[in-house]
């Protein structure tokens, strides 16, 4: 552990050199265009609560926290429950409580792959027999292709838990990098990523599953495992780092859609080294230092993102998007903290979701990931699917303003097109707020009157002055409640408030194309599997 400590000590040092600058330097080259480069980074589980700039206490993440301080915040953004259907609804536009929009395979399809190379093809073409059925719709980056850039995506792939070139390809990307199965993008090691199609294998990396140490625990033979080196040479997030910085430098003439999808802080935790800001932090124990640290990884990474962009002259030219794909998560067990499967540490007892769930302060996370809301990934409760969204773009975005307009991430590409002059034909679900981004008044169209989402529990639906429909579907129970008075949802006003229940309900049906299992998700009902 001591050789870790100072090994992070050493990247920190390092990460110092790549501090965010947010010089209004401009090259030549960035001078030739009028349309902005565009980088979207989308964190994996990060509820808000574990960001300093809403008040996270053990640990800093000033690169994040400057995005959001010199851009737009977004304060009311969702998105949707977990990582599929999030992934699903950015790349589409559509939200993911819709019939046939899209397609999600099952994951692990790679694994036989991942024993013997020789399978990669014969896996990939199973894989388009299965893929092949999806929606012949308009897709996130063909509306940046039709407006003349080149598309690229960096990380976990795609939108279902499997995907093949054929598939990166007809959604509309010019170059992708990263995980083809997001079963196995669950580890950090991988012992081969795919790049536009061919297979790279990873020297050094041994581990079929990339080293999923799981998150059952936090015992002391787990983190013997945890820190046990052997056969995990190479971390997924460097090769990330450096193919993000490869595409920016190979397309800094052009105009560029890049989109980070990065695994980090998805469990299991997993880091090579305790960050040297949280290393002595006697308040945290061993695997809340390790958790922490991939947080803070993340942070140190868009620094360095930046600090290439000014260096290459193109950083008054880029727009910078970070946001996450669900709400926040526990990814360990500790004795007497806190516990998986979930239950309120103070009784005992697990959570029922209806009269009962967890916070924080019961649940036992230290760091309070979803910031004081109820709930956690999975769930229709607002800590699995309020997310951060914050928004830098140099002399075009008004430093420090805010927003409480209605956003789901689905609105990204509404937004885009609306950008860069793009005409999408069909009628998509998202709203765009260009408008709002340049401070400037919105039209009608532009705001929604509600967005709804689907969970493991249920869909749900927030309007635009706060109301909250919650359907839990295995009692078949609608709650109801008035979030800008009760952000921790505590009090259900259905009975009050009968007829308001009935018209959101409705609402929430014709949103869900008219079958509210729509939004019931699980994997028989939403999921094509791959053998």
């Amino acid at each position: 552990m001591i050789n870790n400590v100072l090994k992070s000590a050493v990247i920190f040092i390092i990460t110092l050199v790549f501090s965010i600058p947010f010089s209004s330097a401009q090259s030549k080259s960035s001078k030739k265009k009028n349309k902005p480069n565009v980088i979207y980074i989308m964190a994996d589980d990060l509820g808000p609560g574990m960001l300093s700039y809403y008040g996270q206490k053990y640990f800093t993440t000033p690169n994040i926290d400057k995005i959001a301080e010199q851009g737009i915040v977004f304060n009311n953004s969702y998105s949707s429950t977990f990582c599929a259907p999030s992934r699903a609804t950015f790349i589409t536009g559509y939200n993911d409580c819709r019939e046939n929009k899209y397609v999600l395979t099952s994951g692990k399809g790679y694994k036989e792959a991942a024993i013997d190379a020789s399978k990669d093809k014969i896996v990939q073409n199973r894989i388009d027999a299965v893929i092949g059925i999806e929606p012949d719709i308009t897709y996130l980056p063909q509306v940046f292709k039709a407006a003349g850039y080149v598309t690229g995506e960096i990380g976990k792939l795609d939108y279902g838990f499997l995907t093949t070139a054929k598939q990166m390809n007809n959604h509309g990307w010019d170059y992708h990098y990263g995980y083809y199965d997001h079963t196995q993008c669950h580890g950090f090691y991988p012992m081969f990523l795919h790049e536009n199609g061919n297979r790279i294998s990873i020297p050094g990396n041994t581990h079929p599953d990339a080293a999923k140490t799981g998150e059952s625990g936090s015992d002391e033979q787990q983190e013997q495992a945890r820190w046990d080196m052997n056969g995990k040479t190479v971390y997924s997030q460097d090769l990330f780092l450096n193919k993000m910085l490869e595409f920016i430098r190979t397309n800094k003439e052009n105009p560029f859609f890049l989109y980070h999808p990065t695994q980090l802080p998805h469990g299991p935790v997993a880091i090579p080294a305790i960050h040297p800001e949280i290393a002595f932090n006697d308040d945290l124990t061993q695997i809340e230092k390790a958790y922490a640290s991939m947080v803070k990884r993340l942070d140190d990474d868009l620094g360095i993102i930046i600090n290439e962009l000014d260096a290459l002259g193109i950083a008054d030219n880029t727009m910078i998007i970070f946001s996450s794909d669900n709400g926040h998560e526990l990814y360990y067990n500790y004795k007497d903290r806190t516990a998986k499967p979930y239950r309120n540490m103070q009784t005992g007892q697990p959570f029922n979701n209806i009269t009962d769930k967890f916070y924080s302060e019961i649940g036992g996370d230290i760091f309070d990931g979803n910031n004081g809301q109820a709930g956690l990934k999975r769930s229709n409760w607002n800590g699995g699917v309020k997310v951060p969204l914050f928004i830098y773009w140099p002399n075009k975005i008004k430093p420090g303003q805010t927003s409480d307009k209605l956003v789901a991430n689905y609105d990204f590409m509404t937004t885009m097109a609306d950008m860069l002059g793009v005409n999408i034909q069909e009628n998509k679900d998202g709203t765009s707020y260009y408008n709002t981004l340049l401070n400037k008044k919105q039209k009608s169209e532009e705001q929604h009157t509600s967005i709804a989402f689907g969970s493991f529990m249920g869909p749900a639906l927030i309007t635009h002055d706060g109301w909250k429909l919650r359907y839990f579907a295995p009692k078949n129970i609608f709650q109801l409640y008035y979030i800008p008075d009760d952000y921790k949802e505590e009090n259900d006003v259905s009975n009050e408030y009968p007829e308001k229940v009935k018209a959101l309900t409705s609402e929430l049906i014709e949103k869900c194309d008219g079958n509210l299992d729509n939004g019931w998700i699980s994997y028989g009902r939403h999921f094509k599997f791959v053998n």
